[in-house]
């Protein structure tokens, strides 16, 4: 079974106050886009994966664990005691999503690991987990991943795992700068408490942007470029200050919405129209402000069996 998993962006990713269990509260609008991995699940007789770069995506995959601390290796483990069955599959993980990029590639090859294990193993004797189930076994598994299962764009609140799909009209031009080596989440929602302590800002708690939600439901570019935030993008910038470069060549070139793309350290770019991201990623390109410069629109479909 191989399925197909975008990449996500956050168009608002809002940061409140650290909850009892340890995690922030969040407002998170995930925004799905054609930035794929491909998961394929293969009978075998103990629990494997496999990655390899996908061609021509020059994504760096050493850092990417092979073993049972792999994300989609526990997506397996769980849909298998879902349905009473070993875990006993071959994952091959085929990546073009940035890694440690802020675009939610670890969540999405585990979403696509919980498609296709689901199907592989399911059978008539076994009821078929539905979306939903698939959507609920993920929250165990990170924040991001039941929205890379929906895919499409919602709005996430609590840690992000609890989504409401959001009316989008339209189709949205993206360029994404990705940058070498990575940055921790963890770390990077650190640095955002130390900022907020030593500016004396405490957090408050976030809700949904309505200008946002206009631009996406009017299909207006231009409305959602400008109404585009990141409340880790100060962190992001304090741990990584060369991505102020990345964004301010980007907005120089012509984007009409920029942002470090969730903990980053990619950033992401909106365009007017499909030409305008064109011109744009070639320009970035040129300006050598980033290790690879790809494009992309949204939304697209969550992790999908091909």
């Amino acid at each position: 079974m191989t399925v197909r998993v975008p990449a996500k962006v956050n168009l608002q990713l809002g940061v409140g106050p650290i909850r009892d269990d340890g995690y922030h509260d969040l407002v998170n609008v995930f925004h799905a886009v054609s930035l794929f991995d491909m998961v394929t699940a293969e009978p075998a007789r103990r629990l494997e994966v496999r990655v390899q770069a996908a061609p021509h995506s020059r994504v760096a995959i050493d850092g990417v664990p092979t073993g049972e601390d792999n994300l989609a290796a526990k997506a397996a483990r769980l849909v298998a005691d879902r349905l009473g069955v070993d875990p006993h599959v071959t994952l091959r993980i085929r990546k073009a999503i940035p890694v440690a990029g802020g675009m939610a590639g670890g969540s999405a090859d585990a979403a696509a690991a919980l498609v296709a294990c689901a199907r592989l193993w399911d059978d008539r004797e076994r009821p078929v987990l539905t979306r939903d189930d698939l959507m609920e076994i993920g929250a165990d598994l990170g924040s991001d991943v039941p929205f890379a299962v929906l895919g499409g764009t919602a709005v996430g609140v609590g840690r992000g795992e609890r989504l409401t799909p959001a009316l989008t009209r339209g189709t949205f031009h993206w360029v994404f700068a990705t940058a070498d080596g990575g940055l921790s989440t963890p770390a990077v929602y650190g640095e955002c408490d130390r900022l907020r302590q030593e500016a004396g800002q405490p957090a408050a708690c976030p809700a949904v942007a309505a200008e946002l939600m206009t631009a996406l439901a009017t299909g207006d570019a231009k409305g959602l470029g400008a109404a585009l935030s990141n409340d880790l993008q100060p962190a992001a910038l304090s741990l990584r200050p060369s991505l102020r470069r990345t964004l301010d060549a980007g907005r120089d070139l012509g984007a009409i919405g920029a942002l470090v793309s969730g903990s980053g350290p990619t950033c992401a770019f909106l365009a007017e129209t499909g030409e305008d991201a064109a011109d744009l990623a070639d320009a970035l390109d040129g300006a050598g402000v980033a290790r690879q410069i790809v494009r992309a629109s949204g939304p697209v479909p969550g992790a999908t069996l091909i």
